[in-house]
């Protein structure tokens, strides 16, 4: 009875180290009885209203939210994340250290920090920051690693854990694109994000693809007007490799798909579009990490959709960036958990992977 006990504290006190090693998230996927209950617990700490706050993520920035307003929302609980837009690393490091002080002082689980840090991005999100090659005009997976690296020491020296990078999609001939694509080489776009998802996960950092199904090869930007792939999905086959190489995040475009019998969304964004996040991401990809949305509150593409956070969780994604109204999100996802129990549980799926993935990064 005691070896078993010993053997036990052993098996407890390794898994807890694991956990709180931040650099350890390849080990995000695989399962562990210690790491399940201690999610569990976590979970079952909070009340519904909790729950959904953690997959909202709203903005911060010179071009987000005031910054009283994401106090106030992380005083009363009601986000579980903060992408940063324009701005210093010294004011997005200042206003995380105070965001981080609301979490510890009301006992609240602390946010996830992230930030559009692409390479052609980058000097723009961090003001002052030395500058940096496109991403187009990466070329070789040593440079890929290199930048990624560069990038990495940035955002972990300041708080961010969660990189909305790389841009998986293929040719920067698009409006919206433009260079923050690695080519329109479909071997080469996977190769090199690859190397940055690796190198950026091995440092402690969350790397996000995006944005499915593909932006690459479509005319139009989803932050001015509806755009459409007409027919094929000719991009998704970019993301198999990058799954299989344990990209933790996956970001869906607002792009919505015609003309193809098996995937046509209807009119709906594919981020809004179940039979893709769900049907084709999840259970045709087999993809098991975070899904996120594209921003709820600019892109045109999405905006003319009525309860679109809602009919985007409903989709299947698991964190919504950049609802118009967080606090209406909240309450219009609780009021239709009370509805659909099944929806219900894909809900508590959502949140327990986020917290799953705030144990990894050694937030907990």
């Amino acid at each position: 009875m005691k070896r078993g006990l010993f053997t036990f504290i052993i098996i407890l006190t390794t898994c807890l180290q694991a956990i709180s090693q931040s650099k350890n998230l390849s080990d995000f996927y695989k399962y562990n009885p210690v790491i399940e209950h201690r999610v569990d617990e976590i979970f079952n700490s909070l009340n519904d209203a909790e729950r959904v706050a953690q997959m909202l993520v709203t903005s911060a920035g010179e071009l987000g939210k005031p910054e009283a307003t994401v106090i106030k929302l992380a005083q009363e609980n009601k986000i579980g994340g903060v992408v940063f837009l324009k701005g210093t690393k010294e004011n997005h490091k200042k206003l995380i250290d105070s965001l981080n002080a609301i979490s510890v002082s009301k006992n609240q689980i602390p946010l996830l920090y992230s930030i559009d840090a692409e390479p052609s991005l980058y000097n723009g999100r961090l003001k002052g920051t030395a500058p940096l090659m496109n991403t187009i005009d990466i070329k070789t997976e040593a440079q890929s690693d290199s930048i990624a690296r560069i990038i990495n020491k940035e955002l972990l020296e300041i708080g961010f854990r969660q990189n909305f990078a790389p841009v998986a999609d293929v040719s920067p001939g698009n409006e919206a694109i433009k260079n923050r694509s690695f080519g329109d080489d479909k071997n080469k776009v996977v190769a090199l994000s690859k190397q940055f998802i690796q190198t950026t996960q091995e440092q402690g950092v969350i790397a996000t693809a995006k944005h499915f199904p593909g932006h690459g090869l479509v005319s139009g930007d989803t932050h001015k007007k509806s755009v459409y792939i007409d027919g094929d999905l000719q991009e998704v086959d970019v993301y198999p490799p990058l799954i299989d190489a344990g990209v933790l995040s996956i970001m869906m475009a607002h792009i919505t798909i015609r003309n193809n019998a098996k995937y046509d969304t209807q009119g709906l964004p594919s981020s809004c579009s179940r039979k893709i996040v769900t049907g084709l991401l999840k259970e045709e990809l087999g993809f098991k990490g975070l899904i996120i949305t594209d921003a709820l509150n600019i892109m045109k593409a999405v905006t003319i959709i009525d309860n679109a956070p809602l009919i985007a969780s409903k989709a299947g994604n698991d964190m919504l960036l950049m609802p118009i109204d967080e606090t209406e999100t909240i309450d219009t996802i609780l009021a239709e958990m009370q509805q659909d129990s099944a929806y219900k549980k894909q809900v508590y799926q959502s949140v327990k992977k986020i917290i799953r993935v705030k144990l990894f990064l050694g937030l907990l």
